[in-house]
């Protein structure tokens, strides 16, 4: 697996996750399973089957978080430069087209999520702005064709 960037806040959220899934979700699934075994002929028992389907899926998840949590690269706040975009930054922009600004956070992609603004290094936005500085404009190739952004400011 390749180096995976998060953010302090994202080691957090993924230890606690990861926490939850061995613990709690495992003591969950194992009464599932008890109780579908309690029903009789295993070969033909719906509910035991979808116990243990749900039981592969927790251990594929820790599994996954992992292997995640072990190739983790966090994000030093506290060294970010606010001459230019990186990993980390928290970003305003302005739409040429709509004129509009709108502040970004740019993160790794296992911890993006647009509605919140935060927005993966390797979306077409966050691309496109990494390594430019404020005051630079930058043409962003998204789906529906080009968009030209200026960069407003650059926060840690």
């Amino acid at each position: 697996m390749a180096a995976v960037s998060l953010t302090p806040e994202g080691v957090a959220k993924y230890e606690e996750r990861l926490e939850y899934l061995k613990t709690t979700r495992r003591m969950e699934i194992a009464e599932q399973i008890k109780v579908a075994r309690a029903f009789g002929d295993l070969s033909e028992n719906a509910e035991y089957d979808a116990a243990k389907n749900e039981q592969a899926r927790n251990e594929y998840d820790i599994q996954q978080i992992e292997n995640m949590l072990r190739n983790a690269v966090v994000i030093d706040e506290e060294a970010l430069d606010t001459e230019t975009v990186n990993v980390g930054s928290t970003v305003v922009v302005k739409s040429a087209d709509a004129g509009m600004e709108t502040t970004y956070q740019i993160v790794g992609s296992a911890e993006s999520n647009p509605m919140e603004g935060r927005i993966s290094n390797e979306s077409p936005v966050g691309k496109a702005i990494v390594g430019h500085r404020k005051g630079e404009d930058v043409d962003v190739i998204t789906p529906g064709g080009i968009v030209q952004m200026r960069i407003i400011d650059i926060k840690k």
